[in-house]
């Protein structure tokens, strides 16, 4: 499933976005797929988890997506990690960490302390060469052509 959201991740970064892809799983069956959008949608919030949460409750018309399984190629930010907490997600597989806005551990950790209403599996490290080398090469070109967004 991980090389599933590197192939989102791919998308994203043939569109100019950086290369984060998402799927989420149902029951070994992929239900939805996102990939970043922020560039293109003007929106800070338009990150591959999101679109890929968003896409996965308009599928089983449900906020709640339990028993879903997303595999992003980024390790989570905080807005991401919150919207995976309130999805009431089952289980969160992650590829490269992200030392500026990871929220699990690299930055700061949101799902150290036990949740209250919700128990979530987060694992880290899936394909992390193959994630940290895609958002390498991405962000060597951007520079490469003068691009200066952070």
């Amino acid at each position: 499933m991980m090389e599933q959201a590197l192939f989102e991740a791919k998308q994203a970064s043939d569109l100019g976005e950086v290369p984060v892809g998402a799927v989420l799983v149902l029951k070994g069956e992929i239900i939805a797929r996102g990939h970043n959008l922020t560039e293109s949608q003007k929106d800070a919030t338009a990150h591959a988890e999101m679109v890929c949460i968003r896409k996965g409750a308009k599928i089983v018309q449900d906020w709640r997506l339990l028993g879903t399984t997303l595999y992003t190629t980024l390790e989570p930010c905080a807005m991401c990690g919150g919207a995976i907490l309130l999805s009431r997600l089952s289980r969160v597989v992650w590829a490269a960490p992200d030392c500026r806005h990871g929220a699990n551990g690299s930055w700061v950790n949101l799902f150290e302390k036990k949740h209250p209403t919700h128990q979530l599996k987060i694992v880290g490290g899936l394909y992390e060469m193959r994630a940290a080398e895609l958002m390498r090469l991405f962000f060597k070109k951007q520079r490469e052509s003068g691009w200066k967004k952070t």
